[in-house]
């Protein structure tokens, strides 16, 4: 009777630890504006704002970036003009606002680019990836990226497809 009680209290443990696990990354990992994640991006928007700003609305970047998103205002006001959305500065520090952005914007690099490509557009900018894709060092074809020269930006596509894997395994 022992032996059954120390097996069960074993499983017990064992199912407790996985629960704890599943939930405390799954709540490390959110998924909050989920009224305004439309589009092709999907858990990608999520796991590049979780790279971005850890999902913080007052997030600002020292290049001016600001929101969950971390989106430059002349971003910002292009894809608004782009998906015929009002544009008003005042509100990107607003989370679902600056998500809808966000998402519209990763959308439009997904349709311009390859995702690893948008990526390196969302955190690098459409002109240096154009460049990039021009040099035939860094692609061979014009349209993928063998490597990419910014350590900083080749980190930050990594990490994001990592978060994304994270939001596709529990999501």
């Amino acid at each position: 009777m022992k032996r059954v009680f120390a097996v069960f209290l074993c499983a017990a443990s064992v199912c407790l630890f996985a629960l704890c696990a599943y939930f405390g990354v799954r709540a490390g990992f959110p998924r909050p504006y989920r009224e305004v994640s439309t589009g092709k991006c999907g858990l990608l928007a999520y796991a590049v704002a979780k790279a971005e700003s850890g999902f913080r609305e007052d997030a600002v970047s020292r290049a001016g970036a600001v929101g969950v998103m971390q989106l430059k205002p002349s971003t910002a006001r292009f894809i608004c003009g782009r998906e015929g959305i009002g544009y008003e500065e005042s509100r990107l520090t607003e989370g679902g606002y600056n998500f809808l952005l966000g998402c519209r914007y990763l959308d439009y690099l997904l349709e311009r680019f390859g995702e690893t490509e948008a990526l390196a557009a969302y955190n690098a900018g459409e002109g240096v990836v154009s460049e990039w894709l021009r040099d035939g060092s860094c692609s061979a074809d014009g349209a993928h990226l063998l490597r990419i020269p910014y350590p900083e930006t080749a980190a930050y596509v990594k990490k994001v497809l990592r978060f994304r894997k994270i939001y596709e395994f529990f999501y």
